[in-house]
């Protein structure tokens, strides 16, 4: 079995070392830009650009422009595979018309041959990075690259290079696991609820720094646009969303690294958190109700990170011989783990659940939990047949 990850190093340049990086990530982006252009404004029926042609139309133009000459190749002809791939993903309808890249908001490049960078280790807990055309750069927080490299990434976010190392290895698939199986609930309130009682709370990074962003946002608001006081005001907002989103994906990593290695099984909801959080305003026709009640709720669900958490569990499984099953979340919430009985009166308040059927009454998420893992559990394989999924006794009630 082939696995492939990434090891991401936060990369401490020098002045001189950060000014060619930028350099390169700003060709790189003049590259992307040019491509897109072309193929928008110069496309006629019959006539469709490929990453071949313009591949030749860039070694051309590298003859005649010093600072693209000055840039390695490989990054730039990755610009043009990342025009290349957008509207391949756009003609088959998997994403929406590419965009234009602009200046501090996506800078980064890519070298794809391994024998371009080279990575060592300097320290226990440093090492140095050879970037083409950049030098040996320095990093922190080293931990082994324990496969063959494939390609490098670096980029910038809120001021702050990082360099992601990406590395492929051969491994013998982990036999099944034998670890008890566990149900989750995710949740505004609770982040995660578990069936086996637990309830974990999140770091609610966002609503934590919220009054501070404010702040922050109201500074941008003031200053002229195109001013060095902008700029540096826009780089506070930056950084400070840096910031939860740093503290948001620790705690993911943390909380599913822990999950994974104590459960064999486990079961979650299929939520489609893009829908759960799309805004509710509405159109001028026909605008929407209770908008900031629903902003609110969007932000609570974004910050939760329930997408990133359970696309994390869908790797961090598999790897140690478990396995993630994803259930249809209709109705988990007002369905009773000890019966099965569905009925929305026994959803009593936002953290009581009572059956109307049996008098089961538990923590709602905690029951939601166990609800989810006896659904999942109940559609798995069992000894060579397939049990479908049902509950016994339904009590179904109009709303």
């Amino acid at each position: 079995m082939e696995q492939m990850r990434a090891n991401v190093y936060r990369l401490y340049p020098t002045p001189a070392q950060a000014a060619a990086m930028a350099r390169i990530a700003g060709a790189c982006r003049f590259v992307h830009n040019l491509a897109l252009e072309q193929r928008r404004d110069w496309w006629r029926p019959g006539r469709r650009f490929s990453f071949g042609q313009q591949a030749r139309e860039l070694t051309a133009l590298r003859r005649q422009v010093d600072w693209l000459r000055d840039c390695p190749v490989h990054a730039l002809q990755n610009a043009l595979r990342d025009v290349d791939r957008a509207f391949q993903a756009f003609f088959a309808g998997r994403a929406g018309y590419p965009q234009f890249r602009s200046k501090g908001g996506r800078d980064s490049f890519r070298e794809s041959d391994p024998a371009c960078f080279t990575v060592r280790r300097t320290g226990r807990h440093s090492g140095m990075v050879r970037i083409p055309k950049v030098g040996w750069v320095r990093f922190r927080g080293w931990y082994a690259i324990p496969g063959e490299l494939r390609s490098l990434t670096v980029s910038r976010r809120a001021g702050v290079w990082s360099a992601a190392i990406q590395w492929r290895r051969e491994v013998v698939e982990p036999a099944p696991s034998s670890l008890p199986p566990l149900g989750l609930d995710m949740g505004v309130a609770v982040a995660v609820a578990t069936s086996d009682g637990r309830l974990i709370e999140g770091p609610r990074a966002y609503a934590a720094a919220r009054k501070r962003l404010a702040v922050l946002q109201r500074a941008v608001a003031r200053k002229k646009k195109g001013s060095a006081n902008r700029r540096k005001a826009v780089a506070k907002v930056a950084r400070l969303h840096a910031r939860i989103a740093n503290i948001r994906r620790d705690w993911i990593h943390k909380q599913t690294t822990a999950i994974a290695e104590s459960q064999g099984v486990v079961v979650v909801e299929a939520l489609r958190v893009r829908s759960m959080s799309a805004s509710a305003r509405g159109t001028v026709e026909e605008p929407g109700r209770n908008v900031r009640a629903k902003a609110g709720l969007n932000r609570s669900i974004l910050d939760g990170g329930w997408f990133a958490f359970r696309a994390a569990l869908a790797y961090k499984l598999p790897a140690r011989g478990g396995h993630l099953v994803a259930i249809e979340p209709a109705f988990t919430s007002q369905t009773c783990s000890a019966c099965g009985a569905v009925d929305r009166a026994s959803r009593r308040a936002r953290a009581v659940f009572a059956c109307t059927a049996c008098g089961h009454t538990d923590h709602a998420d905690v029951n939601a939990a166990n609800t989810i893992l006896r659904q999942g559990l109940s559609s798995m394989p069992v000894e060579g047949r397939d049990r479908a999924p049902g509950e016994a006794g339904t009590i179904r009630r109009a709303a």
